[in-house]
C-alpha cells in the first residue's frame, strides 16, 4: 500500500494566490494603458475612413455635419473668423457674384424628392477656371464676404478637382452641432 502524506501550509498557499492575483491585475493595467495610448494616438492623428486629408488645425466638413456647421457659421460668423476648413462640393454661380467668387455647394434634401442648393461663398483668384457643377475639394479660411449683406466667405488656399461622390446630398440641419470657437 502506498501512502502519501501531504502537509498543507496556509502561508505559502495564500502568498501564491496573492501573487497570481497581482500578476493578473498588472496584466489588466498594462493592457488598459496600451489601449488608452492607442486611442490617444488615433485622436491625435485624426484618423477617419474617407479620402479627405486630415490636419489637426483644419476642420473637415462631411455630408453628416455639413448643414449644421454651415448654419452655425452663418449664425455666428465672428466666432469662426480665421478658422481653417476643408470640404467638397460643386461650383455654383448665381447672378451678381464677382469673377473671383462662386458658391461651393451641396444639394440639401428637403423631402418629397426635392432639394435646394446650400453652400459657402468662396473666393479664389482665377475662379473662372472652374466651370459650374465642377466637383472640387477645397481648403481655406473663413473670412467675411458680402453678398446682399455680410456672410461667411471661404478664402481658398488649396483646391483640387474630384469626382462626384456617391453621397452628394446633405440633410437638413438638426442642431446637433454645438457652436464653439472652433468647428472641430
Amino acid at each position: 500500500m502506498f501512502v502519501f502524506n501531504l502537509k498543507f501550509n496556509k502561508n505559502i498557499f495564500f502568498k501564491s494566490i496573492i501573487t497570481i492575483l497581482c500578476i493578473i491585475c498588472l496584466c489588466l493595467v498594462i493592457t488598459s494603458i496600451i489601449k488608452i495610448i492607442n486611442e490617444i494616438n488615433i485622436k491625435n492623428n485624426n484618423l477617419i475612413n474617407d479620402d479627405t486629408p486630415q490636419h489637426s488645425d483644419i476642420a473637415i466638413l462631411t455630408p453628416e455635419n455639413y448643414t449644421n456647421i454651415l448654419k452655425s457659421v452663418h449664425d455666428n460668423l465672428n466666432t469662426y473668423l480665421g478658422q481653417k476648413i476643408s470640404f467638397s462640393g460643386y461650383v455654383y454661380r448665381v447672378p451678381n457674384l464677382k469673377k473671383e467668387e462662386f458658391v461651393l455647394a451641396r444639394d440639401m434634401d428637403i423631402g418629397n424628392n426635392q432639394t435646394v442648393v446650400v453652400g459657402f461663398l468662396c473666393y479664389l483668384e482665377h475662379a473662372e477656371e472652374y466651370e459650374n457643377y465642377t466637383w472640387i475639394n477645397i481648403t481655406g479660411e473663413i473670412t467675411k464676404g458680402n453678398f446682399n449683406g455680410e456672410i461667411p466667405c471661404i478664402k481658398i488656399t488649396s483646391i483640387e478637382r474630384i469626382n462626384k461622390p456617391e453621397n452628394d446630398t446633405v440633410k437638413l440641419p438638426d442642431d446637433s452641432f454645438v457652436p464653439t470657437s472652433v468647428i472641430y
